[in-house]
């Protein structure tokens, strides 16, 4: 935590039965100690699996069929259209994450005042993702399925998701300090908010400076409860764990059944060995000693938590942290557990010289199938998005997903991967010519996608950087009239004209999007600010103006009797050098979504 740079972290680990380790470590904010009984901390993620417990739960009841249809159990404002896709989306699918929605965050995922808090239905219908792929098909993490999930289970009770969820789980098990109501005023459409004894309880959240712990506001997910807005303690998971354990059962209290209990550690997809493959709603993952765990990971934007179950050890270790710097600690946890008492760390693989000789069917970006597919959200996505693939002289593999970078050695048939010092292991889907196209991440979340031309960040950096040269170089000849003297005709003053209006407005989006990215805000509520609005409107003008700069060539290039000595050939050349690399990229910012400021 030192030296992390970790405020307060909470830990429980359990095993045969038995809490083995409850403790608080640091502060929780405001004087007040990291307490495992007291304080409660923010889960995110691993509240979803309170959700798939429901919805066993039904299904146990009969009341929901896996196989059947979402839409057989939503109201009509919020059933999903099918948009093309031949296969409806099953109640499945949602505990795969494999129900083919894109990922839309921006504005809405997070709020940080009670009143912009809306019900769980509004949400739903207002915020509903496109759908970008045939459902079962591979898992892409959402949010809005588990949102989905958790009405399914309100809905077939007839109460509101939190009460539902306090009377089938927490009550039952004695988690007397875990709820997923948070602390807005109440309000006429909303449930019950948290009561003040536990609010007086919560957990401040931290972000680190650099020199100090700053404070931050509380994170409100009520609008997608189901899917991340759990507060709890470590004494209350360690009793969840138990449970988890225990195939559903703490002491004499029964929370589901065998049938569920084997689901919770059966992963639905066909995926690679050394992947997560959603086992109904759980990760499984495995760990040093080829131990195999299920359990879950959580965020918010400033809270980590991680949960895992370890069957064949029967333990269970829940940790989280309450600051931005926090995750790495989380998540590495059960793993330095289970190494320092169960399994030696695994020894370094040497590379292999070989894989340079085929480098380049695996090396080069790619881009997350988690993402928007249109809009500014695809273009901030994918202008944000720094995964690759690249082999070291010494013969490793390396992936970069996300903040996460791993080394791998081939291991078998082509495309195999195992980790350099772990049992994990790395699956590329190759194409017909033997070149990777994608590969799923090791936490199964997500698949990431060899770019295309379009999509190559590369490129676009590149095209971005000559782009703003021709246009800083345009508005400087304009603004010392490098060219007077040049005797231009009336079109090619014009075109002059517009050319010096157009390389103004691409300034203009240049500057404003730099200073969207340097804004001190938080993008998802206060998405998308006035700055990527500028930005955007004035590409989009730009873009237009580009266009424009097209139709009026053949114009610039001819002679005119009223002007008989026009523009010299480099002149002319240089207009339409800057014309072309002004429509290349307005056509590439636009094919990413950066031109549509209204949506």
């Amino acid at each position: 935590m030192d030296a992390e740079h970790i405020a307060g972290v909470t830990v429980a680990v359990v095993q045969n039965g038995e809490i083995a380790l409850l403790k608080g470590y640091g502060s929780a904010g405001r004087g007040r100690r990291m307490d495992a009984v007291r304080t409660l901390v923010r889960i995110g993620s691993v509240s979803k699996t309170f959700t798939w417990i429901g919805l066993m739960k039904e299904v146990e009841r009969g009341r929901i069929e896996l196989d059947h249809p979402i839409n057989d159990y939503l109201p009509a404002p919020l059933q999903i259209p099918a948009q093309g896709f031949l296969r409806p989306i099953r109640v499945l699918d949602l505990m795969s994450h494999a129900a083919g929605f894109e990922d839309l965050a921006q504005g809405h995922l997070f709020v940080y005042t009670g009143e912009q808090v809306m019900s769980q239905s509004d949400y739903l219908a207002r915020h509903r993702p496109d759908r970008v792929r045939e459902p079962g098909e591979l898992a892409s993490y959402s949010n809005y399925g588990a949102s989905l999930a958790g009405y399914l289970v309100a809905n077939a009770n007839g109460q509101d998701f939190e009460t539902v969820m306090q009377n089938e789980v927490f009550t039952p098990l004695g988690m007397t300090s875990t709820t997923f109501r948070e602390p807005y005023a109440a309000r006429r459409g909303l449930p019950e908010p948290m009561p003040a004894a536990q609010a007086d309880r919560l957990s401040s959240g931290f972000m680190w400076t650099g020199t100090e712990f700053r404070e931050k506001h509380f994170e409100y997910i009520s609008q997608v409860a189901p899917a991340g807005s759990v507060s709890t303690t470590a004494a209350d998971m360690a009793r969840y764990l138990l449970m988890l354990l225990n195939n559903g059962k703490l002491g004499q209290t029964q929370i589901f059944g065998p049938e569920s209990a084997k689901a919770f550690r059966t992963p639905i997809l066909n995926v690679p060995e050394g992947v997560n493959g959603w086992a109904h709603g759980f990760m499984a993952r495995p760990l040093p000693g080829g131990f195999k765990s299920f359990g879950h990971g959580g965020a918010t934007r400033i809270f980590f938590t991680n949960l895992v179950v370890v069957p064949d050890l029967a333990l269970g270790v829940f940790a989280n942290s309450n600051t931005t710097t926090g995750r790495a600690l989380v998540e590495r946890l059960p793993k330095l557990i289970v190494e320092r008492f169960y399994a030696s760390p695994a020894p370094q693989r040497p590379g292999k010289a070989a894989l340079l000789q085929i480098a380049d069917r695996y090396t080069g970006p790619y881009i997350p199938t988690r993402r928007a597919y249109s809009g500014l959200e695809k273009f901030v996505n994918l202008f944000g998005a720094e995964d690759g693939v690249s082999v070291t002289s010494s013969g490793y593999l390396v992936t970069r997903t996300g903040s996460l970078v791993q080394s791998w050695v081939p291991d078998g048939a082509p495309g195999e991967f195992r980790a350099a010092d772990g049992d994990q292991r790395l699956s590329f889907k190759l194409d017909a010519h033997g070149r990777a196209a994608s590969f799923p991440i090791t936490r199964g979340s997500y698949t990431l996608e060899r770019a295309g031309l379009v999509m190559n960040p590369e490129l676009f950096t590149n095209l971005a950087a000559l782009s703003l040269l021709v246009a800083l170089a345009t508005c400087i000849s304009t603004a010392f009239r490098v060219s007077r003297g040049t005797s231009p005709t009336r079109w090619q003053a014009r075109a002059n004209g517009l050319l010096s209006g157009v390389a103004a407005l691409w300034l203009v989006a240049f500057a404003a999007f730099g200073l969207a990215g340097n804004a001190n805000s938080d993008s998802y509520a206060d998405w998308p600010g006035p700055f990527l609005l500028t930005a955007s409107t004035a590409a989009l003008l730009a873009a237009l103006g580009s266009a424009a700069l097209v139709v009026t060539m053949p114009a610039m290039w001819r002679r005119a009797p009223d002007s008989p000595v026009g523009w010299a050939v480099w002149r002319k050349s240089w207009h339409m050098a800057a014309a072309a690399v002004f429509v290349l990229f307005a056509i590439l910012v636009g094919l990413r979504g950066g031109l549509i400021p209204w949506a």
